[in-house]
């Protein structure tokens, strides 16, 4: 019978949650037929048993791994009434996840939902952390004129990345909620995907008063004690919150909520996975 060739294991494979820290090790290559001297340890059992031959697992040195950060850059985001904009902090927590992926040891690249989805490739080093944070300064210095949303620069993701690479998207609520389900499904199946929503405080806990709005060419109230006022305003700004924590973690997506006055590295800490506020 002629000798079976090995069976490939997948790319990054291995090591799929996403931590705080993550060590260099060994990850799973491939298969091959038992030869005398392999490591008893190591045999594949489950394709040995459907084989009918003893097969045993190899090993190679884990590979650099991947973290690109998807940028949202819709007008919500320029908004804030604590400490800063959303749109600042997104920068600032996108800056968090770019040097985490160095301390990783992790190449790091970035793409814009806006401006026709700009792509800063994968580097290492200090030079991949540098080129992200200089697209992010440019990206969230101003509402960008020609947003297509999420939708477009996920799928290029999805297309774009190997198994086993890490994916923050930094985005307002309103943006990830119109994205189809299929698409985040899709970008979750080999990758890991963290969704980190950007809110305000007054969107998520609005006063109960009189608020002044400058219109163009009017000056008007808002009345957050009303009752229909307050269950409009829920609709807006909590529910699409609510909608994403209930639904995106059924399709392996981790989501979070940062408002603008928590400290920009909050999400990476144990206490910060919460999935509403």
């Amino acid at each position: 019978m002629p000798a079976r060739g090995p069976r490939r294991g997948r790319r990054g494979a291995s090591a799929r949650a996403i931590s705080a820290q993550r060590g260099r090790g060994m990850e799973y290559a491939e298969s091959r037929e038992y030869v005398a001297g392999d490591d008893a340890r190591h045999i594949d059992w489950k394709l040995s048993a459907r084989t009918g031959f003893t097969h045993t697992k190899t090993f190679q040195a884990e590979r650099e791994r991947l973290t690109l950060l998807v940028a949202d850059t819709a007008p919500a985001l320029y908004f804030g009434t604590r400490v800063r904009f959303k749109s600042v902090q997104a920068a600032r927590a996108g800056a968090v996840a770019a040097w985490s992926a160095l301390r990783d040891g992790d190449r790091v690249a970035a793409l814009c939902a806006g401006g026709g989805a700009a792509l800063v490739p994968p580097a290492g080093g200090m030079r991949g952390v540098l080129r992200v944070l200089d697209a992010l300064v440019r990206w969230y210095g101003a509402a960008a004129v020609d947003d297509a949303g999420l939708q477009p620069a996920l799928e290029r993701a999805a297309r774009l990345l190997h198994p086993g690479a890490r994916v923050l998207v930094l985005a307002d609520p309103g943006s990830a909620l119109a994205v189809a389900p299929a698409t985040w499904s899709a970008l979750s199946m080999h990758v890991d995907v963290r969704l980190l929503l950007l809110v305000d405080p007054l969107e998520m806990r609005p006063p109960r008063c009189v608020l002044p709005v400058l219109a163009p060419g009017a000056r008007m109230e808002l009345d957050l004690a009303a009752g229909a006022t307050r269950d409009a305003w829920h609709a807006a700004f909590v529910a699409p919150v609510e909608a994403l924590c209930r639904s995106l973690p059924g399709r392996r997506i981790q989501v979070q909520v940062l408002a603008s006055d928590d400290a920009s590295d909050a999400w990476l800490a144990p206490a910060a996975a919460r999935s509403g506020r």
